[in-house]
């Protein structure tokens, strides 16, 4: 049989004052030098003054908006009505109620294109999510629940067969059994009812947690405590798309730009800094210290001198450690 073409999309980043302006700007400018055949519309969406924000959280730099209309980027707006600045990782779920109804493709800013976003093979009929994580959450305490009853209790709540959700090549309380994703990309058909969804269990698990999470501690980790119960509602999983794409060959979720330097490939360091080298993004990129810093003054060389990529140390924490101890952690 041959391959179903991938029906044309909207990408979706979050743009806001501070450092997510500048990671939408670059990740803007990767999408458009590695997948020149991407023809769906580049949304930047944009969280707009309100009560849930005591500071203005719009685009503050006005060389950011000139960077991001040269991109073809669209400034997207979008009000807050259930998170805010007490959890700002909630923009990614009310950002979807203004984007247009089409299949869409949301990744965190903090992300690098790397290739051909055009050639992923997405199913939008069934989502899926990063399985690039580790086992933040939840955190077993010695006396409390275990995996399978605070994940049991989640699934209860929304209605949601459990057992269905569960990778049994994995051994019972070992966390990879569960359906966990890191948020930093998520994909569906219609992004109404995902941000509903979305939006109802975050609140739902944020305002009345399960008895089975009191020991549980949910900022920041809220996003991705939901995004498998909504994956799993609509009839994704961690098998809906093939290994390879993201997460490898066409993007990189860096989250930090000292861990890009410390722990990805030379290709993806090569990717970033080809995409940083031009003088009209340079100059909005180096207002962002950790960039200017770890780019352009070669702070990200030293950092990547320190590690041996075939033998990283098995968690981010002791890589973020040895970070910190040379001075080199930036964010």
């Amino acid at each position: 049989m041959p391959r179903r073409k991938t029906p044309r999309f909207n990408v979706l980043v979050i743009g806001q004052a501070g450092r997510l302006q500048c990671e939408a700007a670059l990740f803007c400018a990767s999408l458009r030098v590695f997948s020149p055949k991407f023809d769906g519309r580049l949304f930047v969406a944009e969280p707009q003054p309100g009560p849930l924000w005591p500071k203005d959280p719009r685009i503050s730099d006005d060389g950011v908006r000139a960077v991001l209309d040269r991109l073809g980027a669209e400034i997207l707006p979008f009000e807050n009505h259930a998170f805010g600045a007490s959890y700002p990782y909630g923009n990614k779920i009310e950002a979807l109620a203004a984007l247009p109804d089409e299949p869409f493709v949301f990744f965190d800013s903090d992300t690098l294109i790397t290739g051909e976003l055009s050639g992923v093979p997405f199913d939008f009929d069934r989502p899926s999510a990063s399985l690039r994580r580790e086992g933040t959450w939840p955190r077993i305490e010695l006396y409390g629940p275990g995996y399978a009853a605070i994940w049991g209790a989640l699934y209860d709540r929304f209605g949601l067969d459990f057992e269905s959700s569960l990778d049994l090549s994995h051994p019972d309380e070992y966390w990879k059994r569960y359906l966990y994703f890191n948020a930093g990309w998520f994909y569906y058909r219609d992004p109404a009812a995902f941000h509903e969804r979305f939006r109802d269990y975050a609140v739902s698990i944020r305002d009345d947690p399960p008895e089975a999470l009191v020991c549980q501690e949910l900022d920041p980790w809220l996003d991705q405590v939901a995004l498998p119960l909504v994956i799993h509602s609509f009839g994704g999983g961690r098998d809906a798309l093939k290994p390879g794409f993201l997460d490898g060959s066409v993007s990189c979720h860096y989250r930090h730009l000292p861990l890009l330097y410390a722990r990805e490939s030379d290709a993806v360091v090569a990717a970033l800094e080809e995409v940083a080298r031009p003088n009209w993004l340079k100059k909005v990129l180096k207002a962002h210290e950790p960039m200017r810093r770890m780019i352009y003054q070669g702070k990200g060389a030293k950092a990547r001198a320190l590690f041996d990529r075939a033998d990283l140390p098995r968690r981010e924490q002791a890589i973020r450690n040895t970070l910190k101890r040379e001075k080199l952690w930036l964010r």
